[in-house]
């Protein structure tokens, strides 16, 4: 595993973002953005890399401070489990003017909610969860059913027995 580069800058607002650049000369963007969500706090990450799209959601509960939000990303980025990635056009970026990119994030805290790729990749990715989970409880309660059949078929058998 190679070792990442990881710069984080946090604006004044509710938008954060942080750029992790891989050694090998793989570029990811990631970008944490934190909005009021009845009742709490969340936070979803979009990480582009290589044209792909993938999010993350997380429930921060209160307002995360600055110095949380840096904490959680020290300590959980790497146990954040993204979605599956989805395929993205990414433009050009260039080098932007700190006057500039400030006047950009306050543009974005004032747009109310995400991105919808953002969006979009976390309705498919709860989908597949919620499909996943059907699945599986549907298995459970399969084998719940055979199990107290069998049961069922021992005590019968057991009864003849005593006769």
């Amino acid at each position: 595993m190679q070792a990442l580069k990881l710069s984080v800058t946090f604006p004044p607002g509710v938008v954060h973002s942080l750029k992790v650049q891989n050694t090998g000369g793989i570029k990811v963007n990631i970008k944490l953005t934190i909005f009021f969500e009845e009742p709490f706090w969340v936070g979803v990450f979009e990480k582009i890399d290589d044209e792909m799209l993938q999010t993350a959601r997380v429930v921060f509960g209160s307002e995360p401070k600055d110095y949380e939000v840096y904490a959680f990303i020290l300590e959980n980025f790497y146990k954040l489990e993204f979605s599956m990635p989805n395929k993205i056009e990414v433009g050009e970026q260039k080098t932007v003017n700190p006057k500039r990119l400030k006047r950009i994030i306050k543009n974005e805290t004032s747009q109310k909610g995400l991105g919808t790729k953002a969006q979009q990749t976390i309705k498919l990715d709860y989908e597949k969860r919620k499909e996943e989970c059907q699945k599986v409880s549907k298995e459970k309660r399969e084998e719940l059913k055979k199990i107290q059949f069998k049961k069922r078929q021992d005590k019968k058998r057991e009864k003849k027995k005593g006769h």
